[in-house]
């Protein structure tokens, strides 16, 4: 039988969601911002971040995974949808549900670079820093969570658990 144990109030999500968008409204100001949600986990987190937004922006998905029905990264990046927004010369925020290993990051980093973006930065709800393998700079993090696997507000476990509107560490 797996145990919910609470990480993260709605309370606390909603606050610092707010924070951050501020100071994201702050750092591109009169600039063109693109952000760009990682499919499936950060779609909840990014609906709430634009709605705090005080700039103009566009928005546009990516379906990326390496973790499947695991608790652990695969080490396999598998890119199943890119972005159609053109992304030459504009600024690009990465918002993603959780940082963990980092690999997925930093892959997507040099993956928008190549691509001709002028600035690229990250943007997540939950700055995991346990199992991290790769040098990746999170710009804005909403939390910082030393260990555990993380469900509820977008996260899952095997697809399971997303729909919960708090963040939990899931014991199996």
């Amino acid at each position: 039988m797996s145990e919910f144990i609470p990480v993260l109030t709605k309370e606390d999500i909603d606050a610092q969601v707010s924070h951050v968008a501020q100071s994201i409204s702050i750092d591109y100001k009169d600039r063109e911002l693109i952000l760009i949600g990682i499919l499936k986990g950060a779609f909840i987190f990014l609906s709430d971040l634009i709605r705090q937004l005080s700039i103009p922006v566009k928005v546009d998905f990516m379906c990326v995974s390496s973790y499947g029905d695991s608790t652990s990264s695969s080490g396999r990046i598998k890119l199943s949808k890119d972005v159609d927004i053109d992304i030459k010369n504009k600024d690009v925020l990465i918002v993603e549900d959780i940082v963990d290993t980092g690999r997925t990051l930093s892959h997507l980093v040099e993956h928008f670079h190549s691509a001709g973006a002028a600035s690229v930065r990250i943007c997540t709800l939950i700055d995991k820093r346990e199992r991290r393998e790769t040098d990746v700079t999170v710009d804005y993090a909403c939390h910082t969570v030393e260990k555990g696997f993380l469900v509820g507000y977008g996260l899952d476990y095997a697809e399971f658990y997303r729909n919960l509107p708090e963040v939990y560490h899931l014991k199996l």
